[in-house]
């Protein structure tokens, strides 16, 4: 299939694919007419009206997959990472909406602050990039930041992700205040205390490597209180990167109690395990660790089962003399949205864990829903936030070739089936394989 190489219209028509819409409940052969930005039509042998023509036979038409955590590094670390940067390697990746974490430097903790990273997606014009504003002034848990002017310029969340938020009255506030405004906090779970120094997962792997471990329950013990907080609170807590069985057992517990608990998971703590870091391979640092093969079986029912909701990113770009460092020394952290769909897709849905509707819905329709944003959707008058995939190509991992200005990744050459061949932005080509390469922002 061939895509047109002409300047991105606002008007075409997706012609053959088989279109995917969880909210709709539609999997079928259909084509898709997009006017003004919009979905405007679904159906048979559609009439283009003079529109631009997109053939897709064979491939999957879905709407765009959302990310509810990435870590874009603007301001203060422009080297790795930008918004310009990180929005063209979502593009790539098939996601028109990413949820910026405020870890940057300085800190998302001021309406100011969330202003300049709208300001920059706006510049961009590439992927719709969200602030989520920080939970405490400067993330040192100290004095909770102003949700309210944070909100009104843009945010749609607050976390201190990045860190715990290890207070559990200022996680109580929080949570209070936040429910005033409608959004959720997200909270990465981990006992500072437990944590301390550790570096990859408690585990035979860290025994026989040297290396301090993080415990399970480090995560597990900071999920639980989360829970307890939301229902005292009545807030909605969103729980970042889960990585042990014991997480699931505790937010299915939660759930089965009507508690307002939402969470998320990674492709990397669905597919690795400690074992990755053998040969003390810093490309498979990250926080929360990568775990034992019991946990990953537990993450991916739980996912199956919508117990654990949606897929993200946890995109972390770092310089590459930074992860050279030893083991103990390396910063935490992988590039993934450029990655992401693709090792989901060979994994578990190849892998027989999920079907591929189920998956577009666990990194489309529901972030986008708990985040409450557009999208998610291809109902007649949603923005075309579209993604045409091809689930069957295979290609291999080359950190060469990504789009994000940082290569840290564990899956450097690894073969993979499935990735975004074109994507919309409110009906706008923003990503297309027949298209050159872009220049580096």
């Amino acid at each position: 299939m061939l895509f047109s190489k002409e300047a991105p219209k606002q008007d075409l028509v997706i012609r053959g694919a088989r279109v995917v819409d969880p909210v709709e409940g539609v999997d079928a052969t259909l084509d898709v007419r997009i006017d003004g930005g919009s979905i405007a039509e679904l159906g048979t042998s559609l009439d283009a009206n003079g529109h631009r023509v997109v053939e897709a036979d064979g491939l999957v038409l879905a709407p765009a997959f959302v990310d509810p955590h990435v870590h874009l590094r603007e301001p203060g670390n422009e080297d790795e990472e930008t918004v310009a940067s990180g929005a063209r390697a979502a593009v790539a990746g098939g996601f028109t909406a990413v949820c910026a974490m405020p870890n940057t430097d300085p800190v998302t903790d001021n309406q100011a602050a969330v202003g300049f990273i709208v300001r920059q997606s706006v510049r961009a014009g590439l992927a719709r990039v969200y602030p989520i504003g920080a939970v405490s002034v400067g993330q040192r848990g100290e004095k909770l930041a102003e949700f309210g002017e944070m909100v009104g310029a843009g945010a749609v969340a607050v976390s201190d992700d990045g860190r715990p938020v290890a207070s559990s009255h200022l996680m109580r506030t929080a949570l209070e205040y936040a429910r005033t405004f409608g959004i959720p906090v997200a909270d990465h779970c981990e006992d500072p205390t437990l944590a301390a120094g550790g570096v990859m997962h408690e585990g035979l792997v860290a025994s026989r490597l040297g290396l301090k471990g993080i415990p399970a329950a480090a995560e597990a013990i900071i999920v639980g209180r989360n829970c307890l907080l939301a229902d005292l609170t009545g807030g909605h807590v969103h729980l970042c990167h889960m990585s042990t069985r014991g997480s699931v057992e505790l937010i299915r517990r939660a759930k089965a109690q009507g508690i307002r608990v939402t969470a998320e998971v990674t492709p990397h703590h669905l597919t690795l395990t400690d074992h990755a870091c053998e040969g003390y391979d810093t490309q498979a640092k990250m926080n929360p660790p990568l775990r034992e093969a019991a946990d990953v079986a537990a993450l991916r029912a739980a996912l199956k089962e919508g117990v654990i909701d949606c897929i993200a990113s946890d995109h972390a770009p770092h310089a590459y003399d930074e992860k050279e460092a030893a083991f103990d020394d390396a910063p935490f952290g992988i590039v993934g949205l450029e990655t992401a769909f693709a090792v989901a897709n060979t994994e578990l849905v190849r892998g027989g864990v999920l079907t591929l509707p189920e998956l577009i819905a666990r990194m489309s329709t529901e972030p986008a829903k708990i985040f409450h944003l557009p999208g998610g959707t291809l109902a007649v008058g949603a923005p075309a936030d579209v993604v045409v995939l091809d689930p069957a190509v295979p290609w291999t991992v080359d950190p060469a070739a990504f789009r994000s200005k940082s290569r840290n990744t564990p899956f450097a050459g690894r073969a993979l089936t499935g990735r975004a061949l074109l994507t919309l932005v409110a009906g706008k080509t923003v990503h297309d394989v027949a298209a050159p390469p872009p220049s580096a922002p």
